[in-house]
């Protein structure tokens, strides 16, 4: 599989797997411009022993080409009603190459992260960082003086480019907004029948 810059659910898909044998080997994006694929998910895989292989951002469409990924996995911060994702910047395209090349694209979230009150990806704000993530590495200046710089932190990715949507509520698949709903309800329903949750929850009682 290919895995965007990601650790924690999203790796967890991809840790099950190679802890039931399963022949895996991971290409890791660096994910620019913090390099989170690269200081983190690369790492986190080292420490499971999972066989991985670290690729430049704008590599993902050439290894596809090559038929060299068969799926892609990444996580996600927000989950819209509908299904669009919000993930680190670089996981749209990801996904328009996928759906190119005819390869399963999901998204391992938890179920969290899904927020029934943003419909779609356009109410999702999309964070502006600051400029020197991209102009400087490990403090050294990489562009002319005076560039100027656009640094979103997080792109969309449409519902309808996803293949599956891998939760703590099961695997979701279109259509999305019954599918997410429900998935929301069961987590509020064992929530609400755990003794001590209301107690530990604002305003319980």
């Amino acid at each position: 599989p290919l895995a965007c810059g990601q650790f924690g659910t999203a790796l967890g898909v991809v840790q099950a797997a190679h802890h039931a044998a399963r022949d895996v080997h991971v290409w890791v994006d660096e994910t620019r411009p913090y390099l989170q694929g690269a200081r983190l998910t690369a790492w986190e895989l080292a420490q499971a022993g999972v066989p991985h292989t670290l690729i430049a951002d704008m590599a993902a469409g050439h290894l596809m080409a090559r038929g060299e990924v068969d799926v892609v996995i990444v996580g996600a911060d927000r989950i819209a009603a509908n299904g669009d994702t919000a993930n680190k910047v670089g996981t749209y395209t990801l996904a328009v190459l996928a759906a190119r090349h005819d390869i399963p694209f999901f998204v391992a979230a938890p179920i969290s992260t899904v927020d029934l009150d943003t419909p779609d990806g356009s109410s999702i704000p999309i964070e502006e960082r600051t400029a020197n993530e991209v102009l400087l590495v490990r403090g050294v200046r990489i562009a002319p003086p005076d560039t100027e710089v656009r640094n979103p932190a997080f792109d969309v990715t449409p519902a309808d480019l996803i293949t599956g949507i891998v939760t703590d509520e099961g695997v979701i698949r279109a259509p999305y907004e019954e599918g997410l709903a429900e998935a929301v309800a069961r987590r509020e329903q064992r929530r609400a029948a755990t003794p001590g949750f209301r107690a530990m929850s604002p305003g319980g009682s």
